[in-house]
């Protein structure tokens, strides 16, 4: 799905660029400019940008 209409980026697109190691809005904005024009994705693709962290931050290995 689309969730920067105005920049044609899709939630794929996002997921991938956090898998190559974007944690941050700021990271988003700079490889897909996410929020540059209405700014209506910024809620959809934060949450997305969390969820995909926390799913990394789960399956990586505990040492301590």
């Amino acid at each position: 799905m689309y969730v920067c209409i105005c920049n044609r980026v899709s939630d794929k697109e996002i997921k991938a660029s956090i898998q190559k190691g974007a944690t941050t809005m700021r990271e988003l904005y700079k490889e897909h400019s996410i929020g540059s024009q209405c700014g209506k994705c910024c809620q959809c693709a934060k949450k997305l940008l969390n969820s995909e962290l926390i799913k990394i931050a789960e399956t990586q290995v505990q040492v301590a």
